[in-house]
Protein backbone atom coordinates (compact mmCIF):
# COMPACT_ATOMS: atom_id res chain seq x y z
CA UNK A 1 0.00 0.00 0.00
CA UNK A 2 0.91 3.44 -0.49
CA UNK A 3 2.08 5.84 2.31
CA UNK A 4 0.02 8.11 0.72
CA UNK A 5 -3.06 5.98 0.32
CA UNK A 6 -2.00 5.30 4.36
CA UNK A 7 -2.10 8.83 5.45
CA UNK A 8 -5.21 9.35 3.75
CA UNK A 9 -7.34 6.63 5.01
CA UNK A 10 -5.64 7.70 8.62
CA UNK A 11 -6.37 11.19 8.65
CA UNK A 12 -10.54 10.15 6.93
CA UNK A 13 -10.71 7.26 9.93
CA UNK A 14 -9.35 10.35 12.36
CA UNK A 15 -12.40 12.65 11.19
CA UNK A 16 -14.58 10.33 12.00
CA UNK A 17 -13.91 9.22 15.40
CA UNK A 18 -13.80 12.96 16.25
CA UNK A 19 -16.94 13.69 14.29
CA UNK A 20 -18.78 10.38 16.27
CA UNK A 21 -17.41 12.11 19.40
CA UNK A 22 -18.47 15.21 18.93
CA UNK A 23 -21.84 14.05 17.83
CA UNK A 24 -22.00 11.52 21.07
CA UNK A 25 -21.34 14.44 23.03
CA UNK A 26 -24.20 16.69 21.72
CA UNK A 27 -26.86 14.10 21.78
CA UNK A 28 -25.64 13.30 25.32
CA UNK A 29 -25.77 17.49 26.62
CA UNK A 30 -28.74 17.82 24.85
CA UNK A 31 -30.38 14.88 26.41
CA UNK A 32 -29.27 16.20 29.90
CA UNK A 33 -30.76 19.35 29.37
CA UNK A 34 -34.30 18.32 28.36
CA UNK A 35 -34.58 16.33 30.88
CA UNK A 36 -34.14 18.87 33.45
CA UNK A 37 -35.86 20.82 31.54
CA UNK A 38 -38.98 18.58 31.97
CA UNK A 39 -38.28 17.86 35.63
CA UNK A 40 -38.39 21.64 36.40
CA UNK A 41 -41.25 22.00 34.27
CA UNK A 42 -43.05 19.54 36.18
CA UNK A 43 -42.20 20.56 39.93
CA UNK A 44 -43.32 24.03 38.79
CA UNK A 45 -46.63 22.98 37.73
CA UNK A 46 -47.08 20.95 40.95
CA UNK A 47 -45.89 23.62 42.99
CA UNK A 48 -48.60 25.88 41.42
CA UNK A 49 -51.77 23.11 41.87
CA UNK A 50 -50.26 22.69 45.72
CA UNK A 51 -50.59 26.26 46.20
CA UNK A 52 -54.12 26.55 44.96
CA UNK A 53 -55.11 24.08 46.87
CA UNK A 54 -53.69 25.33 50.02
CA UNK A 55 -54.81 28.70 49.17
CA UNK A 56 -58.33 27.86 48.60
CA UNK A 57 -58.74 25.09 51.29
CA UNK A 58 -57.28 27.85 53.78
CA UNK A 59 -60.22 30.18 53.27
CA UNK A 60 -62.73 27.08 52.82
CA UNK A 61 -61.50 26.15 56.59
CA UNK A 62 -61.94 29.62 58.07
CA UNK A 63 -65.32 29.94 56.19
CA UNK A 64 -66.05 26.61 57.77
CA UNK A 65 -65.10 27.59 61.23
CA UNK A 66 -67.46 30.75 61.16
CA UNK A 67 -70.57 28.97 59.46
CA UNK A 68 -72.99 26.02 58.85
CA UNK A 69 -73.89 26.15 55.46
CA UNK A 70 -71.42 24.85 53.15
CA UNK A 71 -69.93 27.15 50.55
CA UNK A 72 -70.96 24.98 47.53
CA UNK A 73 -68.78 26.69 44.78
CA UNK A 74 -65.92 26.67 46.92
CA UNK A 75 -66.00 23.29 48.09
CA UNK A 76 -66.41 21.96 44.31
CA UNK A 77 -63.58 24.00 43.48
CA UNK A 78 -61.62 22.27 45.79
CA UNK A 79 -62.85 19.13 44.57
CA UNK A 80 -61.52 19.75 40.85
CA UNK A 81 -58.23 20.74 42.53
CA UNK A 82 -57.85 17.19 44.15
CA UNK A 83 -58.86 15.32 41.04
CA UNK A 84 -56.07 17.29 39.30
CA UNK A 85 -54.22 15.94 41.74
CA UNK A 86 -54.85 12.41 41.25
CA UNK A 87 -53.75 12.66 37.47
CA UNK A 88 -50.34 14.31 38.17
CA UNK A 89 -49.48 13.15 41.96
CA UNK A 90 -48.65 10.81 44.26
CA UNK A 91 -51.10 8.70 46.07
CA UNK A 92 -49.88 9.99 49.60
CA UNK A 93 -50.45 13.24 48.67
CA UNK A 94 -54.06 12.54 47.10
CA UNK A 95 -54.46 10.73 50.45
CA UNK A 96 -53.87 14.05 52.38
CA UNK A 97 -55.71 16.29 50.17
CA UNK A 98 -58.71 14.19 50.57
CA UNK A 99 -58.31 14.23 54.52
CA UNK A 100 -58.35 17.82 54.25
CA UNK A 101 -61.68 17.61 52.88
CA UNK A 102 -63.30 15.58 54.79
CA UNK A 103 -61.94 17.78 57.53
CA UNK A 104 -63.68 20.96 55.88
CA UNK A 105 -66.91 18.81 55.89
CA UNK A 106 -66.74 17.87 59.12
CA UNK A 107 -66.23 21.51 60.29
CA UNK A 108 -69.18 22.76 58.03
CA UNK A 109 -71.06 20.45 60.25
CA UNK A 110 -70.04 21.16 63.43
CA UNK A 111 -71.20 24.02 65.06
CA UNK A 112 -69.89 27.89 64.92
CA UNK A 113 -66.46 28.31 66.22
CA UNK A 114 -65.39 31.92 68.12
CA UNK A 115 -61.90 33.19 67.77
CA UNK A 116 -61.53 32.07 71.23
CA UNK A 117 -62.36 28.17 70.78
CA UNK A 118 -60.02 28.40 67.65
CA UNK A 119 -57.10 29.53 69.36
CA UNK A 120 -58.03 26.77 72.42
CA UNK A 121 -57.67 24.27 70.08
CA UNK A 122 -54.52 25.64 68.60
CA UNK A 123 -53.25 25.34 71.57
CA UNK A 124 -54.37 22.39 72.86
CA UNK A 125 -53.59 20.02 69.19
CA UNK A 126 -51.85 22.13 67.59
CA UNK A 127 -54.61 22.63 64.77
CA UNK A 128 -53.31 22.60 61.32
CA UNK A 129 -55.39 21.00 58.90
CA UNK A 130 -52.82 21.19 56.36
CA UNK A 131 -49.74 20.16 57.63
CA UNK A 132 -49.59 16.28 56.85
CA UNK A 133 -50.90 17.63 53.01
CA UNK A 134 -47.72 20.17 53.14
CA UNK A 135 -45.48 17.32 54.87
CA UNK A 136 -46.62 14.63 52.13
CA UNK A 137 -45.98 17.16 49.15
CA UNK A 138 -42.23 17.94 50.01
CA UNK A 139 -41.67 14.34 50.79
CA UNK A 140 -43.18 13.68 46.77
CA UNK A 141 -40.62 16.71 45.46
CA UNK A 142 -37.70 15.24 47.05
CA UNK A 143 -38.53 11.44 46.21
CA UNK A 144 -39.09 12.94 42.34
CA UNK A 145 -35.80 14.33 42.70
CA UNK A 146 -33.58 12.15 43.80
CA UNK A 147 -35.23 9.29 41.34
CA UNK A 148 -34.86 11.22 38.59
CA UNK A 149 -31.26 12.13 40.12
CA UNK A 150 -30.58 8.28 39.42
CA UNK A 151 -31.81 7.84 36.35
CA UNK A 152 -29.09 10.06 34.72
Amino acid sequence: MDAAYLSAFAALAGSTVGGFTSLAASWLTQRVQVSAQRLAHDVSTREDLYREFIEEASKSFADALEHTEVDVAKVVGLYALVSRMRVVSSQRVVEQADMVMQLIMETYRAPNRTIVDVAESIKSSGLDPLRKFSDACRDEFRERVVSRARLR
